[in-house]
């Protein structure tokens, strides 16, 4: 599996099926993200894998919900190209230990490899420094899992100290943390992500979620460079990995577009190096577990 190509960011959702609080969840799904209002099925992104040559991926929570993680473990479970799940639980609960407990021991448990808080939809851009926060994530730590780092600019400076202060959990800081690459900024982006991969041992860095954060009509691979440069200058080719977040990604471009836009950053690279990035780091961050056995 270590020489596998593995999709380590991707979503699911159906949002005209949800009701109560997870329907309200998809709410963003509107005005510019309007055309990926709809269903989003293993079914549907099987065909893209294939042509690309992924054959495996990472699904990873849109709500924090307890009933989609439940239900993208059942889907783990039930799909060959699903190698892990980053699902959601209420970190503030003091009952948080006994939650991942029940969701490993239910069905497809043994498929749920992360935790992931939407900490972008916080009023508070330290949220995760929270008393009660930490102590959930220490119950993730605990539990053997990775927590996934979702943010942009405002929340690198909590993820610096939360990564310096817990150096038993491994992060994975999704989206390079979405640097403005629409409008070519670099700073303070470039100085936080040095700060937070000087934490090297224990935290990841995805290459996903790029051309959202370009221009979405007129981006070109170049646009991007500079970007995946200082996230490879800093943690280094052993903490990146390769990542589609599709579908979101559609509103910029097709699943193609992405690998190849990565392609390019990586031309440079030996085929070592882009097998690290495209797939050992995942399974190293992660600790995937192998394909499921006797399929």
């Amino acid at each position: 599996m270590t020489n596998a190509i593995i999709d380590a960011h991707q979503h699911f959702w159906d949002p005209d099926a949800a009701v109560g609080s997870d329907a309200r969840g998809h709410d963003w799904l509107s005005g510019r993200f309007q055309p990926i209002r709809r269903r989003f099925s293993p079914e549907e992104l099987r065909p893209a894998l294939e042509a690309d040559g992924v054959s495996a991926t990472i699904l990873v929570q849109t709500l924090n919900s307890l009933d989609e993680t439940r239900e993208f473990l059942r889907i783990a479970e039930a799909t060959d190209f699903v190698a892990g799940v980053v699902g959601w639980v209420d970190l503030t609960d003091p009952a948080v230990r006994d939650t991942l407990a029940r969701l490993r021991d239910g069905p497809g448990g043994r498929w749920l490899v992360g935790v992931r808080h939407l900490l972008q939809d916080e009023a508070d851009p330290a949220w995760i420094l929270r008393p009660d926060v930490r102590s959930g994530l220490q119950a993730v730590a605990e539990a053997g899992l990775v927590y996934d780092l979702l943010g942009d600019t405002r929340h690198l400076p909590a993820m610096v100290r939360i990564a310096a202060e817990m150096p038993h959990l491994r992060f994975v800081l999704d989206h390079i943390a979405k640097p403005d690459i629409a409008g070519q900024v670099m700073e303070p982006w470039r100085g936080l992500v040095t700060q937070l991969a000087a934490q090297r041992e224990h935290v990841w860095c995805k290459l996903s979620g790029l051309i959202t954060e370009a221009d979405w009509t007129q981006w070109k691979p170049a646009d991007l460079l500079p970007y995946v440069e200082h996230a490879l200058s800093e943690f280094g080719v052993a903490r990146c990995m390769f990542g589609t977040d599709w579908p979101v990604c559609l509103v910029a471009g097709s699943y193609r577009d992405v690998v190849a836009a990565l392609g390019v950053a990586l031309a440079d690279l030996d085929a070592v190096e882009r097998a690290r990035i495209m797939g050992g780091s995942a399974v190293e961050a992660y600790r995937l577990p192998h394909h499921h056995p006797g399929r």
